[in-house]
């Protein structure tokens, strides 16, 4: 599981800064959650391929999340892309997309799948043999979601000396990777966990975007390997985080403690403070196993 920072910054791009947008590799899947503006150039520079983005998550409709997508329509559409496109977003994102296409005249030759969401409880909206993704309902000031991004368990390992030593053929191997016992010709019956290795613990990355202090999430994200976290104000300016519906460091890390996850990105910072370590520094004193998120930066989870 990798994660390519494209944006982390809050409110609106600068030379040297871009607004929300990132990529998560899961089980040999791309999905690109949130499109602020500037995302397909952070996409080239970064390297990543557009034919491989099929699925695009968008917590809520600021400008600041969601104003990189019909551009990055628009190029799909001039590479001459034939894979559909799914789009998952709160309700409306499906009108504003077709209303620039529409008056443009600007028609995609792929297919556009809106999948629109305004459940204000957890949901699953995504879900294939390896990979599932839920909603993390959030407090803003608008219908916002974060997603909960999770590996299937693999199938299990074989454990290739054991197999030959008791001369089972070929054939056979892919049942005891589904963890079925095997009988021999000679009537034993060989266990399953004789023959194989425990598969991999699955990963979890949970996205959590624009909200204010919301202890509702801590049982959906509760154990997550890797969570990032919000985190646009440091706590000399909560008053003003409590205004906006958005979150300190020190709140972050909190929510990070009370649902024990493994580790803690922090990101969407405001641009008035002179360093984005003070937001790390504040974290720690919550929280100790914090990271900075940064344009450009890849995290190998």
């Amino acid at each position: 599981m990798k994660l390519t920072i494209l944006g982390c910054y809050a409110a609106t791009p600068r030379t040297f800064t871009n607004p929300t947008a990132q990529v998560l590799e899961i089980k040999n899947r791309l999905f690109l959650i949130d499109c602020g503006e500037g995302t397909q150039v952070q996409l080239r520079k970064n390297k990543i391929k557009f034919s491989k983005i099929n699925h695009v998550f968008i917590s809520h409709l600021h400008g600041d999340h969601f104003f990189g997508l019909i551009g990055l329509i628009s190029t799909f559409s001039l590479l001459n892309r034939n894979n559909d496109l799914h789009i998952y977003g709160p309700k409306g994102i499906k009108e504003i997309i077709k209303l620039q296409l529409r008056l443009s005249n600007s028609w995609p030759n792929f297919n556009l799948h809106f999948n629109e969401l305004e459940n204000t409880n957890s949901e699953i909206i995504f879900e294939d043999e390896k990979v599932s993704v839920k909603t993390i309902p959030l407090q803003h000031r608008i219908y916002t979601n974060g997603f909960l991004f999770q590996e299937k368990l693999d199938e299990r390992k074989l454990n290739i000396e054991a197999v030959e030593h008791y001369q089972i053929e070929k054939c056979y191997y892919q049942n005891i990777k589904n963890g079925k016992d095997i009988l021999l010709d000679d009537g034993r019956l060989i266990a399953n966990t004789e023959l194989t290795f425990d598969p991999l613990k699955p990963k979890s990355y949970a996205f959590c975007s624009d909200s204010c202090y919301f202890e509702p999430i801590i049982p959906i994200i509760s154990n997550v390997d890797v969570l990032y976290h919000e985190a646009t104000f440091l706590q000399s300016e909560e008053n003003l985080a409590s205004k906006t519906m958005h979150s300190t460091a020190i709140e972050a890390a909190t929510i990070a403690a009370k649902a024990q996850v493994s580790q803690l990105i922090l990101g969407h910072y405001s641009t008035r403070y002179d360093s984005i370590d003070l937001f790390k520094e504040e974290a720690e004193t919550v929280f100790p196993n914090v990271l900075l998120a940064e344009d450009g930066k890849t995290f190998d989870l």
